[in-house]
């Protein structure tokens, strides 16, 4: 008898040790390695043991649940059959080598939260599709060559709480969707190309902690509203085209002052007055 019940505890152990993933999220693993030159990867991956002991890949109940190949020297393409994953909560692909554009079909991994595919070489602009998968917590795609506007749905990421796309070649206006997420806390759009004014609106983003608008064409007044964001500690608005009056407190806040650029690409300021709680622009 007991050793009867032994071999049915060796039997369950092995069937638990050896499960896997469905054959669908496989090939989805399967068509990255490829596409992104497996074989040069810093860590590659073994084809020929259990997806769960393939390095960066988390399996939880015969699922891929995230996939971390952070600083792994991936180079090609992103495929589209990345969106088979349809269990994925983390995708990092954070500081690789992998160009062409973001796949529309990140859109249909509706239960991703963390999206983070800075420090690359993607180009093109971020697919509107992308507002559609709505459990998404933190967007982080810094450092790449992305050009375009920002997805006039974004609005859509009620519970987006990181929105990071610095240091790319983002262009037009802010949407005002932008300006519905009360969840937001971290809003990095510094060094792209947006114009447009920053709308009063911003003050309907209540959990903001980190505002960086820095070097883009921004124009206009700088709404007083932004006093109202009590949980707002880090903000750098300058080398932007503001013009108009600031008040001490916003000026104080600001990293570089509030220094801005005007129509002829001197560097100006917008000094705080003594008397007054208001700024004049003064060049220096």
């Amino acid at each position: 008898m007991k050793t009867f019940l032994l071999s049915i505890l060796v039997l369950f152990v092995s069937i638990t040790t050896f499960a896997e993933v469905s054959a669908l999220e496989k090939n989805a693993l399967l068509d990255l390695n490829k596409s992104t030159q497996g074989q040069n990867w810093n860590f590659k991956w073994n084809l020929s043991t259990p997806v769960s002991t393939w390095y960066g890949v988390t399996v939880e109940n015969d699922k891929v649940i995230a996939l971390d190949l952070s600083d792994n020297n991936l180079n090609g393409v992103l495929p589209a059959s990345i969106s088979k994953l349809q269990n994925l909560k983390t995708l990092i692909l954070f500081k690789n080598k992998i160009s062409g554009t973001i796949p529309a079909s990140i859109g249909k991994i509706i239960n991703l939260n963390v999206l983070n595919l800075s420090f690359n070489h993607f180009s093109g602009s971020i697919p509107n599709e992308i507002t559609n998968a709505k459990s998404l917590t933190s967007i982080e795609l810094f450092m790449n060559l992305l050009t375009g506007e920002l997805p006039k749905n974004i609005g859509n990421l009620s519970n987006l709480e990181t929105l990071s796309v610095y240091n790319n070649q983002l262009t037009g206006e802010f949407p005002s969707s932008l300006y519905t997420i009360k969840s937001l806390k971290n809003l990095q759009l510094n060094s792209n190309k947006f114009s447009g004014t920053l709308d009063s609106a911003v003050s309907n983003l209540t959990s903001l902690t980190t505002l960086s608008l820095f070097d883009n064409n921004l124009k206009g007044q700088i709404p007083f509203d932004l006093e109202k964001l009590k949980n707002l500690t880090e903000m750098n608005l300058s080398y932007n085209n503001f013009n108009g009056i600031v008040s001490k407190k916003l000026s104080k806040k600001d990293v570089l002052n509030m220094t801005m650029i005007d129509q002829y690409g001197v560097a100006t300021t917008l000094k705080v007055s003594q008397d007054k709680d208001k700024a004049v622009v003064s060049e220096e």
